[in-house]
């Protein structure tokens, strides 16, 4: 077998912000109560670090709740509000991928890959995750910008999607994909910003390492 010749290029499985739709699901109070498998405040954290990295990069963003008048309450603040006020859509079904409202926007934004979080993974993740791969998409799952009823329910999920082909990443994964080089100057401060804010102990680094040294990454 002949040696491969490398090339200073990225693998065709990276995610960048033109290539996907990002589809934010169910992060509301009713799905929150119940959720176990994830600290809330965690959770909220890891939601809102997936929210002002798509909303900072641009990426195409669909926002959608399940009875949010009658029954499951808004969708947090933390990931509405990157989005400057954009229309929720709300749903009766619990597979977001069987309302007709959201499939004519994904065919709207027409890109091949779905980029899914939101409550909870065994049911309104892991139907849409199915679905779409069923019909030809590629399939990212952010797995800490999930939650379910239990670890046990979340994590048979996640394994379920990617014995489907679904690819799971991490929220700070997500945010540090879509920026990728540090020479990308016009993102940087965006970037490190939300890391700073919201990107855990990543974050505490970044603080400390440009107060104490004025460090810099590019």
């Amino acid at each position: 077998m002949s040696t491969p010749t490398a090339k200073a290029a990225p693998g065709a499985k990276l995610l960048n912000p033109t290539d996907h739709v990002l589809v934010m699901i169910d992060f509301q109070s009713q799905m929150a109560f119940a959720t176990h498998s994830i600290p809330i405040i965690e959770l909220r954290n890891n939601a809102s670090l997936v929210a002002q990295a798509a909303a900072g990069f641009k990426v195409p963003t669909i926002l959608t709740t399940v009875a949010e008048k009658s029954f499951s309450g808004p969708m947090f603040d933390e990931v509405t509000a990157p989005f400057n006020g954009q229309k929720m859509l709300d749903r009766t079904s619990m597979n977001t991928w069987e309302d007709v409202a959201v499939i004519q926007e994904i065919n709207r934004i027409a890109k091949k890959r779905i980029v899914l979080s939101g409550l909870w993974t065994s049911v309104c993740i892991v139907g849409p995750a199915l679905s779409a791969l069923d019909q030809g998409f590629e399939v990212y799952v952010i797995t800490d910008a999930c939650g379910d009823v239990s670890a046990e329910a979340h994590e048979r999920a996640v394994t379920r999607m990617v014995q489907a082909g679904a690819q799971p990443i991490t929220s700070l994964q997500y945010l540090l994909e879509l920026q990728r080089d540090w020479a990308r100057g016009e993102t940087y401060d965006l970037t490190t910003g939300i890391a700073k804010k919201v990107g855990g102990g990543y974050g505490i680094g970044v603080t400390y390492a440009k107060t104490m040294f004025g460090a810099h990454e590019g």
